[in-house]
């Protein structure tokens, strides 16, 4: 078990995250926005050709390693009912740039949830993966899909399926997303997932795991994002299990505490977010060392 982080949490320049992983003394990196010099920020797969090289560079100079690219393939910002050509591109364009950093995995999803509507166009779903999945797979790279705000985040059912209609599809498990995500593995009105019970059921397919924690205000209807382990994402007796099972791969702090990457209202000053993310990966190193112990 190694500790890396959604390095954008940090800042997005390039050197900020680079600068935050030397700070915990880390050696990977999750790639999600990154921005170099003063260009826009954006993710790994959508960086012209020539910033994305200076990325690059950049990384090979910290001797930080890319763990994983978080891409927006199939995110939550992409729904099922049009055309799929974005996410078949962005497939297209990360294959060469995973290859450039030597990065294995990449974190993709499974389409938005139509709201409101029964009918999840299930059967489209699978056919799109399957058809993204063997894009990767006939690279020697492999996907994992994260439990977010999409089909196989509406709980652990959901995601089972998934698993058995897309063939060689792995599983990165973010412990905070089930305490926002409605339970539709139960009747309505759906209560909020326990990201235990949906580990439980997951956890032999995991290759990957996500770190962040919070809180359900039912009131404001939105999360309140914690440090890890106090909040309600169940993240000591995840790591408990994944210690004890044996659970030899990352774990990657996305503390959505300086700045929440869907929010687009949601900032915080560079410093901050800076100090916030390392403050949090010292937190986890610090959890994980008792659990150890204990």
């Amino acid at each position: 078990m190694f500790l890396t982080g959604i390095a954008d949490e940090a800042g997005k320049n390039i050197h900020t995250q680079i600068r935050a992983h030397h700070t915990l003394g880390w050696t990977e990196l999750e790639l999600r926005d990154v921005q170099i010099g003063d260009a826009p920020a954006a993710n790994a797969h959508d960086l012209p050709e020539a910033e994305f090289e200076q990325v690059a560079r950049a990384l090979d100079e910290s001797g930080i390693h890319v763990y994983c690219f978080s891409s927006k393939i199939a995110n939550w910002g992409k729904q099922i009912n049009e055309p799929f050509d974005s996410s078949r591109e962005e497939t297209r364009r990360a294959i060469p740039r995973m290859k450039r950093l030597n990065t294995k995995f990449i974190r993709i999803m499974s389409f938005a949830v139509l709201k409101d509507q029964v009918d999840q166009m299930d059967a489209e779903r699978f056919r799109r993966l399957r058809e993204l999945v063997k894009m990767f797979e006939g690279e020697g790279l492999v996907p994992l899909h994260e439990n977010c705000m999409n089909y196989g985040g509406m709980g652990w059912t959901f995601t089972l399926r998934l698993l058995e209609e897309v063939p060689g599809l792995k599983l990165v498990f973010d412990t905070g997303n089930p305490v926002f995500a409605d339970d539709r593995t139960k009747p309505e009105p759906w209560p909020k997932q326990s990201a235990l019970e949906f580990y439980q059921h997951v956890k032999d397919h995991i290759a990957y795991v996500h770190i962040k924690d919070g809180v359900w205000d039912a009131a404001e209807r939105k999360t309140q994002f914690c440090f890890p382990g106090d909040g309600e994402g169940d993240v000591k007796p995840i790591l408990e299990d994944l210690i004890q099972s044996g659970y030899s791969g990352g774990i990657s702090i996305e503390p959505h505490m300086g700045a929440v990457y869907h929010d687009p209202h949601s900032t915080s000053d560079g410093d901050k977010q800076f100090d916030t993310y390392v403050e949090y990966g010292r937190r986890l190193a610090k959890l994980i060392e008792s659990i150890k112990a204990s």
